[in-house]
């Protein structure tokens, strides 16, 4: 029953709350129930992902992003029919109050088709890795190395698992060892290098791409691995038309403190003892059009924030698309590299 429960939780828990339970039991899914254990709901990563998108807050209650009449059996024959005729997630097993007794996941988790996107993928890889010495200062914080692949070529597979397989790699500091590891790699990725003379920061090496592209690229950081659904990142970023769109995840964390908010003349205004909370956070990666071009200077160092900023300065359309914190693995911080290997590769 303990597996089970990981699944389901209360009709008043949050949004934020929806999210944290669906990243744990990592199906996607998570089924609403009321005290009797009575199922009242679903709710899926892109369910909540619409909800945000509509201006639902993390705070809001999860029944206002659920499906109030999920599909349900009432026996394992009945559950392994619907699973298998529907390629549903999961499919939860009720009896005849409606209550909840099992989950029918199918014969283990399958791994689904991908349908392809099929845009190139530039990568700013120019940076000195900082955040990763002392190993960048032997190696360049791309090749270092995530259990048995360097950080980039973890990148590489999970554009290509979409049929993204045209990459573009701003280098600049110790880019002959990078250059090397792939002339010696026997995947022969299909990559275009492109120099810094001097560095321009996270958004400026684009400027040695002007002309390359007539239509929509991703562009990305070299510590950024994604394991979202960037069909449904691309879909959403033509649709609205945008000029630039950040992907970002939700990052929940609980201040380990009581947490006092203070008026007039020392007066409390509330008290919150150990609240959880949520933010947006950038990963660093993005769905450009050719046009932001047109705010980049050759040879000026800039980060790319800052470009965001003056598109939208300039009334062009730039947007979010939300992820969940646990798609999002930032490779670029030395106490994040044995999670990302844990999480690739498992124990």
């Amino acid at each position: 029953m303990d597996e089970i429960v990981k699944f389901w939780g209360p009709v008043t828990m949050s949004v934020s709350e929806a999210m944290q339970l669906i990243d744990n039991n990592a199906y996607g899914i998570a089924f609403l129930t009321d005290d009797e254990r009575r199922l009242k709901g679903c709710v899926t990563d892109g369910d909540i992902r619409r909800y945000l998108l509509s201006g639902g807050q993390m705070s809001g209650c999860v029944m206002d992003a659920a499906n109030t009449d999920p599909k349900v059996a009432k026996s394992d024959e009945e559950a392994h029919g619907l699973y298998h005729k529907k390629n549903y997630i999961v499919i939860p097993i009720v009896d005849e109050d409606g209550r909840i007794v099992a989950l029918y996941t199918g014969d283990g988790r399958e791994i689904r088709k991908k349908n392809p996107v099929n845009i190139p993928v530039v990568i700013n890889a120019g940076g000195k890795g900082t955040r990763l010495e002392p190993f960048t200062k032997v190696l360049p914080k791309p090749l270092i190395p995530v259990g048995d692949l360097p950080i980039i070529e973890h990148i590489f597979r999970e554009y290509q698992s979409y049929e993204c397989n045209e990459f573009h790699i701003i280098v600049n500091y110790k880019k002959e060892l990078l250059k090397a590891y792939f002339a010696d790699n026997e995947n022969h990725y299909d990559i275009t290098w492109y120099d810094e003379e001097k560095p321009l920061g996270t958004g400026g090496g684009l400027s040695l791409l002007r002309g390359k592209f007539k239509d929509t690229f991703f562009f990305a950081n070299c510590d950024a691995l994604l394991t979202a659904n960037y069909e449904s990142m691309v879909k959403f970023h033509k649709e609205n038309k945008n000029l630039i769109t950040m992907i970002c995840a939700y990052k929940n964390m609980n201040i380990p403190y009581g947490v006092v908010e203070m008026g007039v003349n020392g007066s409390i205004l509330e008290m919150k003892e150990k609240p959880l909370v949520s933010f947006l956070t950038n990963t660093g990666i993005y769905i450009v059009e050719p046009e932001v071009f047109d705010y980049i200077e050759d040879g000026v160092s800039v980060g790319f924030p800052d470009i965001v900023e003056k598109v939208r300065n300039d009334g062009k359309k730039v947007a979010v698309f939300p992820v969940s914190e646990n798609d999002w693995m930032d490779m670029g911080q030395l106490p994040e590299l044995e999670k990302m290997r844990i999480k690739l590769y498992g124990e």
